[in-house]
């Protein structure tokens, strides 16, 4: 039998070297991947615990007050969904500055907000313009998972894989979807950073079109809050 050349032996060496590293580190991905996603599913679990247990929480104290002759008042929302419903035409220059800063350029997006009171000054200034609203955890979840777009090196992604999250969020400890859905809902310490990575929903036209969109939703209209029921207009526009 002819002897190896030495560089082939080197070469030959060396592939196996690069393969058996090549190996090894796969192995060791799947294993980490393996107890990445136990760890999602055990914060899974906990969010869900946590919000019915807060479910179950206010239905007791509303029983409470109703068995001592009172009522019990809720205690005040903190997260808001606001949804553009108007166009640009005669619109006044601060106006439109006030729905750029939001990020509401096009009809039909909307955005999570914290209700803060320099935010509902914006928002009552926009007023005709706007409609917004307390969204429910199913609807913050639908818009998540059926509409979300993360903002990634200024480009607009879809949310389909938990590393894209990772990567943009998780030096704030939000590493998956759950996690993102928690701290929209929650208006967690890191709700601004959460809310300004996702692009702004684009939704599509309310099935049953909009009548009177300059007169408020309590005058039977669409513009201004209409609190809870901001929740069956999100269902209409494909949520």
């Amino acid at each position: 039998m002819a002897p190896i050349p030495e560089l082939l032996a080197k070469k030959k060496a060396r592939d196996e070297a690069a393969a058996k590293a090549a190996v090894t580190a796969a192995a060791e991905a799947k294993k980490a991947a393996k107890a990445k996603r136990s760890a999602i599913f055990k914060k899974a679990e906990a969010y869900a615990k946590e919000y019915i247990a807060e479910e179950k929480e206010i239905i007791r104290l509303k029983r409470e007050a109703k068995a001592a002759g009172g009522f019990y008042c809720e205690p005040e929302h903190k997260l808001l969904f606001v949804v553009r419903i108007k166009g640009l035409n005669k619109i006044h220059p601060k106006t439109k500055k006030i729905l750029q800063l939001l990020r509401l350029r096009q009809i039909n997006n909307g955005i999570f907000l914290r209700v803060s009171k320099a935010t509902m000054g914006l928002l009552k200034y926009v007023e005709p313009y706007v409609t917004f609203g307390y969204p429910n955890l199913k609807t913050v979840r639908a818009l998540l998972y059926k509409r979300g777009y993360g903002k990634v090196n200024g480009n607009r992604i879809p949310l389909t894989d938990n590393s894209i999250i990772e990567a943009a969020l998780g030096k704030y400890g939000i590493v998956c979807m759950e996690d993102l859905v928690h701290e929209i809902y929650t208006v967690g310490p890191a709700f601004k950073q959460a809310s300004n990575f996702l692009w702004p929903f684009k939704l599509i036209a309310a099935s049953g079109g909009m009548h009177r969109k300059r007169v408020h939703y309590v005058e039977g209209g669409h513009a201004g809050n209409r609190q809870n029921y901001i929740n069956n207009l999100v269902a209409k526009m494909g949520c």
